[in-house]
């Protein structure tokens, strides 16, 4: 497994980006995946996303105060996926950082590594969708 961090400033208060974070809008900023279904459980949200000849489910929860999410079930590009959304207040704005460790699912060389890289990329385009959405 390899854990990925990216981080970014975006000129807007904790509270303001914590309600632009649901897990809906979460996956649209990744852009990897659009959002087919969206189904409350409990204290869970599941939202089911597909992309190009795939489908994976993603539960979201609050954990310590902080957004979490995995890839549920084997159907999807990793054998293991989780990610953590931090926000914290910084300069008259806030300090976004998202964690994440990944697995890929296919058997390739080096195959964490090329998952590791995708990840990194979905991230940096989601801290950059938030801040272009609430600047």
């Amino acid at each position: 497994m390899r854990e990925v961090t990216v981080d970014g400033f975006v000129r807007e208060s904790p509270p303001s980006i914590k309600r632009h974070l649901t897990p809906e809008q979460v996956v649209e900023y990744e852009g990897s995946f659009e959002v087919d279904r969206v189904e409350a459980a409990g204290e869970a949200t599941f939202v089911t996303a597909t992309g190009p000849g795939l489908s994976m489910t993603l539960r979201f929860e609050t954990r310590e105060g902080r957004l979490y999410y995995t890839q549920e079930g084997e159907s999807g590009p990793f054998a293991a996926m989780e990610t953590w959304i931090d926000v914290e207040p910084e300069n008259e704005g806030s300090r976004v950082r998202f964690t994440s460790v990944v697995k890929l699912s296919a058997p390739l060389p080096f195959g964490d590594r090329i998952a590791a890289w995708k990840r990194r990329g979905e991230l940096k385009r989601a801290i950059r969708s938030l801040r272009e959405d609430v600047e």
